[in-house]
């Protein structure tokens, strides 16, 4: 409990004091986006982890195609290598890249593969959502967790049949569209506010103002603030220049809770009204103390277990406590009080909004 009141005190005195952002930490520039890309491959030089073609009939397909192209005919000729797997290889193709450009990919298993430690990738195509291939992937995969298994046990740690190659990826064919082809200048949120997208407007006009003699922002919604580029001016050094103006973003008063981890994170403007909370838990305990009843000398008897059961209740009184407050130090000093476990907290929390005492959003994750 003490760590829960210290991590929320930590929080609290994060959020305390508003903190300034850069506009290009918090919107991006319409049109510059990332591209999803896929690819069916398989890794090699597994030692003894890869699939059973029994079980990963597709991963036998793909080493027979394989081979076909190279000229290497294995039709009807039974394998059962263990050393080969099926992945499907991912990565997010950023923008303005140029042929021969490095990116790094993610490499996952498709079969019942154990362990990818070792493996290298082959060549794999990688396409985009119109089929297009856009890069071609291959290396070795580096992995950060490991599987030991022996005959009685098995030992996991991390995800062993998931990796990465570092650079892994050549981009073969450059995404249509460049910087300069954007007819319209549009800034998009990241987390859409109408008071976050004002006070961007108003930093670019201050700005634009003093530099070039004229505005060049104006909102749109909540989302979209529109840009002029002044005259003379290239895209590159204005969305340079406005990127690195600061501005204080607004959000929603929002309360996260993870009740898998007992996790709970408040927001800067979340209040509670004034209310009276109580909270008590009960323990019931069950304990079992089997006896031995041993039969008399030459009785004929049998030895037998006969069971006793003690059953407890115990219910720890509920402390009645004080909660509300009209900032984040505020609330956090009045959870404390009722020195609560973060599952507490989290029941609290939950039946203070169905009060209607809660004045910010509650999401349960």
């Amino acid at each position: 409990m003490r760590l829960l009141g210290f991590c929320l005190a930590f929080l609290s005195a994060i959020c305390a004091a508003q903190a300034e952002v850069r506009i290009k930490d918090i919107s991006s520039l319409r049109g510059m986006r990332d591209n999803q890309l896929v690819g069916y491959g398989l890794v090699v030089g597994l030692s003894g982890s890869g699939d059973s073609f029994r079980n990963s009939t597709f991963t036998d397909q793909a080493l027979q195609s394989m081979l076909d192209r190279m000229g290497i005919s294995t039709r009807g000729t039974p394998s059962r290598p263990r050393n080969i797997a099926a992945v499907i290889v991912t990565a997010d193709l950023p923008p303005l890249l140029s042929k021969g450009t490095r990116m790094d990919v993610t490499v996952s298993s498709l079969g019942d593969a154990t362990s990818l430690m070792g493996g290298t990738l082959i060549m794999t195509p990688m396409t985009g959502p119109d089929g297009i291939t856009y890069a071609a992937a291959q290396g070795q995969v580096s992995i950060s967790g490991f599987a030991a298994q022996g005959q009685a046990e098995t030992l996991t740690q991390g995800v062993p049949t998931a990796g990465r190659i570092a650079n892994g990826a050549i981009i073969e064919r450059e995404v249509p569209g460049r910087l300069t082809d954007i007819a319209a200048m549009v800034l998009e949120l990241k987390n859409p506010d109408f008071k976050t997208a004002i006070e961007i407007v108003d930093a670019i006009n201050a700005f634009t103002k003093t530099r070039y003699g004229m505005a060049s922002a104006r909102e749109q919604d909540n989302r979209n603030v529109l840009l002029t580029r002044p005259a003379k001016v290239s895209t590159v050094r204005f969305m340079s220049e406005i990127g690195d103006l600061l501005v204080e973003p607004d959000q929603p008063a929002r309360v996260v809770i993870d009740a898998r981890t007992g996790t709970i994170v408040i927001g800067q403007d979340a209040q509670i009204s004034t209310v009276a909370v109580t909270h008590g838990n009960i323990t019931v305990r069950v304990t079992e103390t089997p006896n031995v009843s041993q039969p008399a000398p030459k009785s004929n008897g049998q030895t037998t277990v006969t069971p006793q059961t003690a059953i407890g209740a115990d219910q720890a009184g509920g402390q009645m406590a004080i909660v509300g407050g009209s900032n984040l130090r505020q609330l956090v000093r009045g959870l404390n009080q009722i020195g609560l476990k973060p599952s507490g907290i989290i029941a609290i929390l939950q039946s203070i909004k169905a009060a209607g005492a809660l004045q910010a959003e509650l999401i349960v994750q």
